[in-house]
This record gives structure tokens, sequence and C-alpha cells, in this order.
């Protein structure tokens, strides 16, 4: 959700200016503030069990017959809106190839330009090549895509090589770079002044910020860091991400009520202030994060997920062996390890060994530039879909 509306966003910035629809199967897409230009359908949500297999994640009806609702409303709205571009998310033909059917119609259309966004890293190369020789995925892109933008650095993460894209698909292979979420980031004192003080947050103090992504299986890592012991002066807030079990946020609400120089965040439509005023981040590995831990330079500790996919394990160790950040693996996480990396004292000689492309945001709005914006004549359609 986060990703691909800072996206839409950037995108908005183009002449002339586009009109963006977002499909995606999260209701916590209300959450946020949606800029004028921008309008979501909220599909039946999928919800995702530990060992990766797919559900419903709230009607009592079979996954098949919850594909069959998804794919029919997906076609629906796009042959109603009729876009210039679709950019997917992450899987060619969509969850169990429910996109098929609008990929489909957009061919034989024959006007719109079609787009997949990939983040930089997918799983281990051994599994990702069998989903993707599984699924059908080379052809996919062959059949479909005019383009395949890498949101993340060639330097990180080589798909080409490690997946074992076809030589098609790495001809459509764009290196975006990875996104910066400040660029839409006012630089406003007050409003920082304003979160701190909602949160109770002294102005004077030093913080510690603990986040979990969405918060689904962040449960651990929090309980942890909510019983380490913080250096002297420090104070630490939890940011547990709107999908953490409400038992779970119970638990870790009682552990705060008797601990005087803990905070307890639920939910922030954007974090980001919060990571720039913090001095120590404790945080799993999800894209996101890491963008924001990249982009404000932070003194990061990554705790990343390692089942059912290790993405966020792979993108951790990559970033440590560059100096960019510290890795501790889950199975040693606990009080003790994390009191122990907060109270080490950075070593100021210590400089990362690399510089990565964040420039996503402008090089993602130059590619549709060139890809869509140059083909239509704006006397007649003075705004893109």
């Amino acid at each position: 959700m986060r990703r691909n509306l800072l996206l839409a966003r950037a995108l908005l910035r183009l002449t002339p200016c586009p009109n963006i629809l977002l499909i995606g199967g999260a209701r916590e897409m209300g959450a946020f503030a949606i800029p004028e230009g921008i309008d979501c359908l909220t599909l039946p949500a999928l919800h995702k069990e530990a060992d990766g297999l797919y559900r419903p994640r709230s009607l009592s009806i079979s996954l098949r017959r919850m594909l069959e609702m998804r794919a029919s409303s997906i076609k629906a709205a796009v042959a109603s809106y009729d876009p210039d571009l679709l950019l997917t998310d992450k899987v060619p033909l969509g969850a169990f190839g429910e996109l098929r059917p609008t990929l489909d119609w957009l061919r034989a259309r024959k006007k719109a330009r079609c787009v997949l966004g990939l983040r930089e890293i997918l799983d281990e190369p051994a599994v990702a090549r069998r989903e993707w020789a599984a699924e059908g995925n080379n052809a996919a892109v062959e059949t479909y895509y005019d383009q395949v933008w890498i949101y993340g650095d060639r330097r990180i993460a080589d798909p080409v090589r490690e997946y074992g894209f076809s030589a098609a698909v790495a001809a459509r292979l764009i290196y975006a770079g990875y996104l910066n979420r400040a660029a839409f980031l006012d630089d406003d004192p007050q409003a920082e002044a304003a979160l701190c003080a909602k949160i109770d947050l002294p102005e004077d103090a030093r913080m510690a910020l603990c986040c979990v992504g969405g918060g689904q299986d962040g449960f651990a890592l929090a309980r942890s860091f909510a019983r380490a012991a913080l250096p002297e002066g420090m104070v630490g807030v939890i940011l547990t991400g709107p999908l953490m079990a409400a038992s779970e946020q119970a638990v870790l609400q009682r552990m705060v009520a008797e601990r005087p120089w803990l905070r307890l965040v639920t939910f922030l439509e954007e974090p980001t202030p919060l990571m720039r005023r913090a001095d120590a981040v404790i945080a799993m590995a999800g894209y996101n994060t890491v963008c924001e831990i990249l982009t404000l330079a932070r003194r990061a500790l990554l705790v990343p997920r390692v089942v059912p996919r290790r993405e966020q394990l792979i993108r951790a160790q990559r970033l440590r062996d560059l100096g960019l950040v510290d890795m501790l693996h889950p199975r040693r996480v606990s009080p003790a390890s994390l009191t122990s990396w907060l109270a080490r004292t950075p070593d100021p000689a210590l400089q990362p060994r690399l510089q990565l492309d964040m420039g996503a945001l402008d090089h993602v709005a130059e590619l549709v530039q060139a890809l869509v914006f140059h083909q239509i004549d704006i006397k007649e359609s003075p705004c893109a879909d």
C-alpha cells in the first residue's frame, strides 16, 4: 500500500497531470490520506498464513470463489477506466492468475502500456526460480509487459542472474533505484514536535524506535524490545503496525504501562518523521522500512523475517555486508541482545562502502513520461489515466 501510494504521488508531478486508480486488497488503504488525483478500489482481501498459504481474510467463502470475485472486479474496473498505463506490483499475473483476464483485455484493446514493478529481492534464488517457472512468469512478462522496473540497486541484487529471467525479460528490465521516502516529507519542525507531544516524547530525550512493518509477525521482536534495558536517558517507542493481533497489542500495552520509559504507537500514516527523530532503530527488514532507514541514514539493527520467505534475510545480510546496517538473526533475538546493541557506541570511523541509488521516484516519473505521455495528444486528452 505505502509503496504504491508513494509511486502514485510521484506520478502526480507529471505534465499532463494523470488520474491514478489504485486497486488492491487491503482495506487499511482507507487510513491513508489520498491526494487529489488518486483514488482507490479495495478488493476482498486475502490473508497469508505463516506457512505461506492463502485464504480469504474476512469472508467465509472458498478461496476459488474469492479469486473469481477479485478477477471479475479487477477486469470490470480496468475496462471501465480504460487506462493508458497499468503498473502491476510483484506478481505478473496477479494472485493465482487473477490478473490474466484483465491483461488479455488490455492486450486486445492495444492502448495501454503495461509495466511490472518488482522489489530488488524476491526470495532465495532457488525458490524464486522455481516459483517463477511454475507460474509461467517469463512467458507472462513476454506476452503482456512492455517494461519491468526493479525498485532497487543492481549492486544489491541481480535478478537476471539470480532468478533466471529469460533474455526477453532481461531486455525489458530497468533498475529504477530505491524509493526515497523523504521526497514527500516536509521539513516541518512544528509537525514533528506535535507528533512527539502526542506520544509524550520529551524534546531533549534520546529515542530508540522499534518498528515491525505491518505487525502481523512482529510481536516477538516488539516484546523483546519492551523487555530490553535502554541506555540511561533514552526513551523507547514501539510502532506495532495495524496488522498486529489485538491480543498481542494488549500484551504490549500492559508492558508499556509498567515501564515509564516506553511508548506504544499502533499506527502512523507516515512513520518517517518518527524515524528521523530516532537515534537508533531496531526493525524488521521489509522493503519500506529499509528504504526509510537508507534514506535517513539511521543507525539500524535489522531483525529479518526468515519464514515463509527469506527475502528480508537476504536484504539484511547484503546491506550489513556493505556496512549500511547491523543485522541480528531472529533466533538470536532476546532482551539481552537488544540491550547490548543499544548500549554499543557506534564507531564514527566506520563508513558505508557505497551510496545506493535512491532515485526511484524521479526515475519512475521519467519512465512514465517517456513510455506513455509522449504518445498522448495533450490537446485531446488533458489527463492520462
